[in-house]
């Protein structure tokens, strides 16, 4: 592998999970990824492209997606090829916990002499441990890393040192990189100051042609794919925001979270032009839905129009999210503009005082009156998400939730329109570090297991997601948690069936996974109480292959979130193209 400027490594959340038994549950069924979370942040194709824009060379290698795809894939091996003057790890989400420490790790083993970089989140929140630990060179802090990352990259490539020596003009320069966490000769932990936080997100780039550019010079497809099913179900991700202006208590992204980690007081908002033109781009290589992430409605009604003016007559499937009630003229304006629109709600709860709880701010009435209004204006399909392991929620009131969505389903569906679809999950495995309910969980209703880093890092080798689960509540414990999200999986999966929105054959193979990991789950139970550790680990190894057929597609056929694509899936002469363009235009400014 040829030298890079920075190589940007995304790892599986459990490095070695070709070797462990675990029964991951239903934790990424309402996800595109698997329970390895293969999918790769945003941020390293906004960081990758700012980068190359200001002369770099940077590579994005899928590590998860390698070792997932591949059960003889030597991931070791594999990295010992590398070469970059920066190794770049993501901990954006705590899941990654383990694979990306022990990817850091396997780096420096290989690597000494090169530094490791970690961002994300997580790795926000955690910085000071981070740092401390041997095979974690630097952190970069805070939501928006692309210029940092860019600063830290070129002093590396000017012969900076790694760890300078106090008082030296090296540790000067690092000083004076924003957001950076560093060590110096003596070991001594330097965090500078939180002071990049863009106030807009004019300067982005969410170019997927750099993508596209890579794979040809690369040759290597699968270091780029997002997910493992992409190439069958190309959705995209247009990005409108970093920050959130809701609070919902368990969130890492709500404004209390951004907030405390990033210092970011309000949302730095994309220009919705940019927004438009990055739905655009996409649609040259992919007939794929695009994902708009956040509620264009938190920038306001002037950012709606025109997000809408500038995207209008794009016929493609595209998704927006909705964090609030809507009013019918904003269903007219998106259906004018795009006519292809799908809608996403997460209700959480049937039971008002239960979303008020965790933080979302309509009623149960208003959102009901939105569903209505957004189907009448055309919407192609419309997602309800409710969720498991709230503040206030008991075993009763999950059931309820079930019973609740087969009244919007017999007032909504009939034989010729399946557009609602509900689905319903739990919140797992851990609440996000830096939310409302983590900070403090005994004011909303929780108990913690785990606090620290490692923590977390260890409870992701547990046996099954109910002892990975960082929390309980005063309502639920992790037996009731657990035993409810497969209770209220199987009866809503009968009522989907019940209304057509699936089969009865995908049905019943549903209701089999929810039955075989029931099964499961109480067979982990039992070995569990087993006093002999070498024989619970045993025993555990015996289960693997039933396990393996049970971590996927558990409380839902994952396929009932796509959206039906005609023709072909990637336009292959378009990419060329781009990819012909884009690499033209790098060697006229080489």
């Amino acid at each position: 592998m040829s030298y890079q400027d920075m190589i940007l490594i995304h790892a599986p959340s459990v490095y070695d999970f070709r070797r462990k038994s675990i029964l991951y549950g239903p934790i990424s069924d309402l996800v595109p990824s698997t329970p390895i979370f293969e999918m790769y942040p945003i941020g390293f194709t906004t960081i990758a492209e700012h980068l190359e824009r200001n002369g770099l060379r940077v590579r994005i290698v899928n590590l998860a997606l390698r070792m997932l795809q591949d059960r003889e894939f030597d991931a070791e091996a594999s990295i010992s090829r590398m070469d970059a003057a920066v190794f770049g790890i993501d901990l954006h989400w705590l899941p990654h916990a383990h694979g990306a420490l022990e990817i850091a790790r396997i780096i420096k083993q290989h690597h000494p002499d090169r530094p490791t970089l970690l961002g994300g989140f997580s790795s926000t929140y955690y910085h000071r441990e981070r740092a401390e630990r041997p095979e974690v060179d630097f952190v970069i802090r805070g939501d928006s890393t692309e210029g940092p990352s860019l600063d830290l990259v070129r002093y590396i490539r000017t012969g900076g040192k790694i760890r300078p020596r106090v008082g030296s003009p090296d540790e000067r320069k690092l000083a004076a990189i924003p957001n950076l966490v560093w060590k110096d000769s003596k070991l001594q932990t330097h965090i500078n100051p939180l002071s990049y936080c863009p106030s807009n997100l004019d300067g982005l780039l969410l170019d997927y042609s750099y993508v596209l550019k890579s794979v040809a010079r690369y040759r290597q497809l699968a270091d780029f794919i997002p997910f493992r099913n992409w190439i069958r179900y190309p959705i995209t991700a247009a990005l409108s925001v970093r920050g959130c202006k809701y609070n919902c208590v368990s969130c890492g992204g709500s404004a209390y979270a951004y907030q405390k980690i990033h210092g970011r007081q309000q949302p730095a908002f994309r220009r919705p032009e940019d927004l438009a033109n990055d739905i655009r781009r996409i649609s040259r290589f992919s007939r794929g839905p695009i994902f708009v992430l956040g509620d264009i409605r938190q920038a306001g009604n002037d950012y709606v129009d025109h997000f809408l003016d500038s995207i209008a007559g794009y016929k493609g499937p595209v998704f927006l999210e909705l964090f609030d009630a809507a009013r019918p003229e904003f269903f007219k304006r998106v259906a004018r503009s795009l006519p292809n629109f799908t809608i996403e709600i997460s209700l959480e709860s049937h039971d008002d005082r239960v979303r008020r709880a965790f933080g979302r701010p309509y009623s149960t009435e208003a959102i009901e009156r939105t569903i209505a209004i957004a189907l009448n204006a055309g919407c192609k399909r419309l997602d309800l998400f409710f969720m498991v392991g709230l503040p206030m929620q008991t075993y009763d009131s999950v059931m309820q939730t079930v019973e609740y969505c087969e009244k919007l389903l017999s007032r909504h569906t009939s034989h010729s329109d399946t557009r609602l679809t509900p689905f319903i999950s739990p919140l797992a495995p851990f609440l996000d570090p830096g939310s409302r309910a983590f900070e403090e969980p005994e004011r909303y209703g929780y108990y913690l297991f785990q606090h620290t880093l490692e923590d977390h890092r260890q409870a992701l080798l547990s046996p099954s997601w109910k002892y990975a689960l960082n929390y309980e509540t005063k309502w639920m414990d992790r037996n009731t948690i657990v035993a409810s999200t497969y209770e209220a999986a199987r009866r809503l999966n009968i009522l989907k069936a019940k209304y057509g929105l699936v089969s009865h054959k995908i049905a019943a193979a549903t209701d089999k996974r929810i039955a075989r990991a029931v099964a499961l789950s109480q067979d982990i139970d039992q070995i569990m109480q087993l006093g002999d550790l070498a024989e619970r680990k045993a025993r555990l190894q015996d289960l693997k292959s039933r396990i393996e057929k049970s971590s996927l597609s558990t409380v839902c056929d994952k396929r009932e979130l796509e959206l039906p694509i005609h023709g072909s899936r990637i336009k292959w002469l378009s990419s060329a193209r781009v990819v012909v363009q884009e690499l033209w235009q790098e060697c006229c400014r080489r």
